[in-house]
This record gives structure tokens, C-alpha cells and sequence, in this order.
């Protein structure tokens, strides 16, 4: 199963800073497994999608539109505000 990790908000979304997701049978992009997860969680799934999220595969940025795989580990960035 691949690891997603959320940070602040999207944590705060997920309930939870950390879940595994299978990945079936062959590499997809980050962008499909967005797709699978909006079948379960539309509102979730458009705010891992939004235009100002990074994404994060195996320690190195990626797009949504990266290879991912089973085991992988796929991290979702919001903005990052502060002072």
C-alpha cells in the first residue's frame, strides 16, 4: 500500500496526518489516485487537487501528474503561511 502523509490543513481534512492507500496492480499517476480517492471523498479529493498543492514522491517534488506506485510514499503540501 502506497503512504500518504498530509500537512496542516489537509490533515486537519483528513483526520489524520498519515493513511495507506492500495494502489492497484500497475503504476498511476498522482492524479489518478487523486481520482480514486474523490470516489469516496469528493470534497477531500478537490482540495488535494487545488492549484496551490505540492506534491511530494519519495522525498522529491513531483506534479500531479507523476508516477506513483504501491510503494510509494505520496506527500500532499498546502500553502505554508506564517511570520
Amino acid at each position: 500500500m502506497a503512504l500518504l502523509l498530509f500537512f496542516g490543513k489537509l490533515a486537519d481534512m483528513a483526520g489524520a496526518r498519515k493513511r495507506e492507500w492500495p494502489l492497484e496492480g500497475e503504476t498511476c499517476s498522482v492524479r489518478d489516485l487523486v481520482g480514486a480517492i474523490a470516489q469516496e471523498e469528493p470534497d477531500f479529493a478537490a482540495a488535494l487537487s487545488g492549484s496551490s498543492i505540492r506534491y511530494v514522491v519519495n522525498e522529491t517534488m513531483a506534479g500531479i501528474d507523476s508516477a506513483v506506485s504501491d510503494e510509494d510514499e505520496i506527500a500532499f503540501l498546502p500553502p505554508v503561511s506564517g511570520g
